[in-house]
This record gives structure tokens, sequence and C-alpha cells, in this order.
């Protein structure tokens, strides 16, 4: 290939930025563009021709999948990965149901960095069978579509909405400024009311009813 992989690389550390321009270097790989916030990477993406785009997940200025979903209503066909520093199977399924093309985690091999934007940018799926298999479920159910209306209360919107960002529930309980105990009681009825058996689910279902 003698045509450069035109990438762009959303981190709000720049650490991280300048570790994987060192990994990068003398590839087929040009990055082409380094934000730090959400924001700032959507704006890139729309206003540039680039091949991939490569978005951390939690950044102070702005939640990676936030900027996925954003991105991908004008530039459907842009490939994206998700970087993260975290395993996390809320995070995975929300990728793959807002259309990312794979999911690195930051202590991945330098050849599997290089193969996943490769692969992105051949228009290929990067997910792994793994990977697919952990959220699969979530994806296929529940049979719930977006014209069914479940009445949920403000509060137990918030906590769901928490619970697709992929926060813990003594996370959720800090955020909303409510027990712990309380917390779980939200999940609880949530997980009954639209029908599904986890949280993984519950953050599919989310995303499809444009919640989060």
């Amino acid at each position: 290939m003698t045509d450069k992989i035109r990438l762009l690389i959303a981190d709000d550390h720049e650490v991280v930025r300048s570790g994987l321009k060192i990994l990068l270097a003398e590839t087929d790989i040009e990055i082409v563009g380094e934000v730090a916030t959400g924001t700032e990477a959507v704006k890139f993406a729309l206003e540039n021709d680039i091949d991939v785009a490569m978005l951390d997940i939690r950044m102070q200025g702005g939640d990676g999948l936030i900027a996925l979903g954003r991105i991908k209503l004008d530039k459907p066909d842009l490939p994206i990965v998700m970087l993260s520093t975290f395993d996390n199977p809320t995070y995975v399924a929300r990728a793959v149901a807002l259309g990312a093309s794979g999911y690195l985690l930051k202590g991945c091999t330098r050849d599997k960095l290089v193969e996943t934007i490769r692969t992105a940018a051949a228009g290929e799926s990067a997910w792994t069978r793994e990977e697919l298999r952990r959220v699969t479920g979530a994806l296929a159910t529940p049979r719930l579509t977006a014209d069914v209306e479940v009445p949920l209360t403000q509060r137990e919107s918030e906590v769901l909405k928490q619970v697709a960002h992929g926060l813990t529930n003594k996370e959720i309980a800090q955020t909303l400024h409510i027990s712990y105990e309380t917390v779980k009681e939200h999940v609880q009825h949530i997980l009954r009311k639209i029908g599904v058996s986890d949280r993984t689910q519950a953050a599919v279902w989310a995303v499809r009813k444009e919640l989060v």
C-alpha cells in the first residue's frame, strides 16, 4: 500500500497521543489530526478527509462514545475505532451498537494496534469473535423497539443513563448524590421494566432509545 492511512486520534492525555505517534512511526499510518476532546474529534472528523478515527472513551471534554454517535450521523461510512483503558462490556456493547469498527485496550501490542487500524481502514470489522460474543446477547435482546413506551421515572432514566455510560453503582450513587442501596433498587426496577437481564443489555437498550 503506497497511500498512507490518514488517522485522527482523540485522547485527553498527551502521553497517550505521544505514545501512539511513536508506535505508528515508520508504518503506513499517518496521524493527520490530534485532539483532546470529543467535541474537537467530531469537528475534525467532519471537516477533514480522514480514513480512520481513533477515539478514547473517557475524556475530560466529552465521552468518546457520544462523539462516535455524532460522527456516524454525518459520516456513516467513516471507520471509527474506540480506545480505552477499561475492558468494560457496557462500553463494548455501546460501541458495537453505535457502529464502531473495533475496540482497542490501551495495553494492546503495537502489532494489534496497526492491524486494527488497517482492518478498519479497509472497511472491515476489527471486532474479535470473543468481543462480539460478549455483546451479541445484548444486541439481540430485547424485542423492544423504539416505539414501545416504557414508563421509567425521571430518576430511573437518570440512573439508566449513568449505567449506559459504564458507571458502577457506587459511582452512580456519588454522581446523583443518592445512596448505594437506592441505586441498586433503581437498577433492579429498570432491568425488570425494560425486560432485560443485565446492565450490558440495558446499555444497548438505552442507545437504541437514544437516551445516551
